[in-house]
């Protein structure tokens, strides 16, 4: 009976170790748990590039003012920069304008790496043409040159128009913006560039070959956008964007995404 009795308690003893050991493994996942979670995200990329059977040539501008600085490099207008091996668009941005999720880690990988965005005027032009960013990055607009600067962007929340001295600098805050706004030098009018600001961290801008990649998406269907200065809203759907499917852990390639040359403004 004792032995018996023993037996049955013993028992008990192991099933509710046994338990209490499979309890506390389901409080700290795996790492295949793990990975399953940081596969629940998948990266989006593609190629903007020129529809056209030729590709357009640069366009040359001879500058009026502050030559000494101005005309130390040659100048081109930056409306619409095409490579002529690729024929890739560059300085677009391709963003999600509604996520469907969100992605607390990669936002907050984005601000710890990149607290402070800078666009600089360098032989005056804007350095980088195109510059995306999140609401809470903070945006620097310096001068490396040795002569005054102006800049005055325009949107529907954001609006600023102040000098810039020589080797000047200085920080702002911007807010979202649904669409891009233009960025431009008053004092020398052939300065151009582009800003947009997100609420969240999926955005990117096409490289000198037209590619753009944007990690870190929540798995599902999204809308994508591509806008062009010279064109504007470059995928179908507008301002909406079309529509792409991310899949867990893999990459959607949506390849070599055209811009049709009948579309650009003149």
């Amino acid at each position: 009976m004792m032995r018996l009795r023993c037996m049955f308690v013993c028992a008990l003893t192991a099933s509710a170790t046994l338990a209490a050991a499979v309890v506390g493994m389901r409080l700290e996942a795996s790492p295949l748990e793990a990975a399953a979670v940081q596969g629940s995200y998948g990266t989006i990329r593609g190629r903007l590039v020129w529809g056209g059977a030729e590709v357009p040539p640069p366009v040359p501008i001879k500058p009026n003012k502050d030559v000494e600085v101005c005309g130390k490099a040659p100048l081109f207008d930056v409306e619409l920069v095409i490579d002529p091996k690729t024929k890739g668009v560059a300085h677009a941005f391709a963003y999600l304008p509604n996520p469907a999720g969100k992605n607390a880690d990669a936002e907050k990988q984005l601000l710890s790496e990149h607290p402070k965005v800078v666009i600089d005027q360098i032989n005056c032009e804007f350095v980088p043409i195109s510059t995306a960013l999140h609401k809470d990055q903070t945006i620097v607009f310096k001068s490396s040159d040795p002569i005054g600067h102006n800049v005055h962007y325009t949107g529907f929340t954001n609006n600023g128009n102040f000098a810039l001295g020589a080797n000047g600098a200085t920080e702002k805050k911007l807010a979202v913006e649904k669409r891009p706004m233009t960025l431009v030098c008053d004092i020398h009018p052939w300065m151009k560039g582009n800003i947009m600001v997100f609420g969240h961290p999926f955005f990117a801008v096409t490289g000198p070959d037209g590619s753009f990649e944007i990690r870190g998406v929540p798995a599902g269907t999204q809308n994508l956008v591509l806008w062009q200065r010279k064109v504007g809203y470059v995928t179908e759907g507008g301002q909406r964007g079309m529509a792409v499917t991310v899949k867990a852990g893999e990459v959607t390639d949506l390849g070599e995404i055209v811009l049709d040359p009948a579309k650009v403004k003149k």
